[in-house]
């Protein structure tokens, strides 16, 4: 081919791909328009709190919450135990797979453990700690497995063929609702919270998994709930801060600040990074708990734990009683 016609060839294919960039952006564009590129989770009381008087007003949009803090009586605090997660019935009810939801359970203690090591001692339940640190799941909004899947699709497929990724397609995602609260060694609440957060299609990527969302939601709610405390007040509205060299560290599978974390399993690092961006279940990077934290049984089973406020709860570990 002659080099002009090269050139001129060269640069149509240029602005055809430029133009189908262009298009392909504003169709994304509009579509977060009209369905605001994120699942809606409500936040409500889930009866699992020893108190919800305490509790702020409602805040946030996207991420929602209301939060107490006893600043005063946080600021003594050395010693941490850690309650494992569990989930109300309606919340375990919608996630089928039992390892499914040990995995969701399992990534709020591994975040509250690996963030709370990095200034508290963790001691066992019963260690005589000054704080106590109870999560559980109210609700679960499934991520559509077939839609994640055409979602990792086009999403690697504009990468390859246009000069931009698209996003994540803002349909069939996942999201959460969780309450927790920590009880001090009389069993006063000094800090409590009720949250939920749905996925959206620029943040979180798509998981081939009913739990992919919930799972990634999970890990964000833990780290938070135990910033909080550990800093003694709310975060900012951007809550825009550098990690620490100990976040890094864990974040990419490094040992945490107690052994005792150990039992929830280490951060799937760099390989699970990889496998949320080629849409990879979560349980394919995600080694979970160790089972070392399942005593007298070799794999992980949902038990029915103590009512609180008249609601039966379940629970994803064998650590309950």
């Amino acid at each position: 081919m002659h080099p002009i016609a090269l050139s001129i060839w060269s640069t149509s294919i240029a602005g055809v791909r430029a133009m189908v960039a262009c298009w392909a952006v504003w169709v994304v564009c509009f579509i977060l328009a009209v369905t605001s590129g994120c699942s809606s989770v409500p936040l409500t009381e889930g009866g699992m709190l020893s108190s919800y008087s305490n509790l702020g007003a409602p805040k946030g949009k996207f991420s929602k919450s209301r939060v107490f803090l006893d600043k005063d009586k946080l600021k003594d605090v050395k010693k941490v135990a850690i309650w494992p997660t569990t989930l109300t019935l309606a919340a375990g009810s919608r996630i089928p797979n039992p390892k499914d939801r040990l995995l969701v359970s399992n990534s709020i203690d591994r975040a509250i453990c690996f963030a709370m090591s990095e200034k508290y001692q963790i001691v066992p339940i019963g260690g005589s700690p000054d704080l106590t640190v109870k999560a559980v799941i109210t609700d679960i909004v499934p991520t559509q497995p077939t839609v994640a899947g055409a979602a990792t699709a086009i999403s690697i497929g504009s990468s390859i063929a246009l000069p931009v990724q698209i996003p994540r397609l803002p349909l069939g995602l996942g999201g959460l609702a969780v309450e927790a609260e920590a009880l001090d060694g009389a069993g006063v609440q000094r800090a409590a919270i009720l949250w939920s957060r749905g996925a959206n299609s620029i943040t979180n990527k798509a998981r081939i998994s009913k739990v992919g969302d919930a799972y990634d939601l999970a890990a964000a709610f833990g780290s938070e709930f135990s910033r909080m405390i550990i800093a003694g007040k709310e975060p900012g509205g951007l809550n825009i801060r550098l990690p620490s060299f100990y976040e890094i560290r864990t974040g990419l599978g490094g040992k945490p600040g107690s052994p005792l974390c150990e039992s929830f399993g280490r951060s799937p690092g760099v390989i699970g990074a990889l496998g949320a961006s080629f849409g990879a279940p979560p349980s394919w990077t995600d080694k979970g708990a160790r089972a070392s934290s399942f005593p007298a049984q070799t794999s992980p089973s949902v038990k029915l734990a103590a009512p609180v406020n008249g609601e039966r709860r379940q629970t994803s570990s064998a650590l309950n009683p």
